[in-house]
């Protein structure tokens, strides 16, 4: 067990999408999931991004849709820039939900700077 935890906290800063996003730090243990999740990312200006790809407003369900290919069960990760409001990333974690994803996660760093979902 020590092992996988240990193999996971190398390749877990591997992982990170390339948007460029400053995460609020946080002490949770990091999820171990079976399919990677869909990730979406809030920059420091409010833009939202799925991977690299700039989505906008009217485009991000439609999208997330897509991707998980009408399983409502699929795990969304939330990476939102700390130094938004918090507003801004609630109101799309709400627009996800109420879009019928419920398995929605915010991610943070962990203490020792490898990004964690929570």
């Amino acid at each position: 067990m020590l092992v996988l935890l240990i193999v996971f906290m190398v390749a877990a800063p591997m992982m990170t999408v390339g948007v460029p996003v400053n995460l609020p730090t946080a002490s949770a243990k990091p999820l171990i999931e079976q399919k990677p999740p869909i990730v979406v990312s809030l920059d420091g200006t409010g833009k939202v991004f799925i991977d690299k790809t700039e989505i906008y407003a009217g485009d991000l369900i439609t999208t997330i849709r897509a991707l998980a290919q009408g399983d409502p069960d699929r795990r969304i990760h939330v990476r939102g820039d700390k130094a938004l409001p918090y507003g801004r990333v609630m109101e799309v974690m709400g627009q996800i939900n109420e879009a019928g994803f419920s398995k929605v996660a915010l991610v943070s760093e962990t203490k020792t700077g490898a990004p964690a979902a929570k």
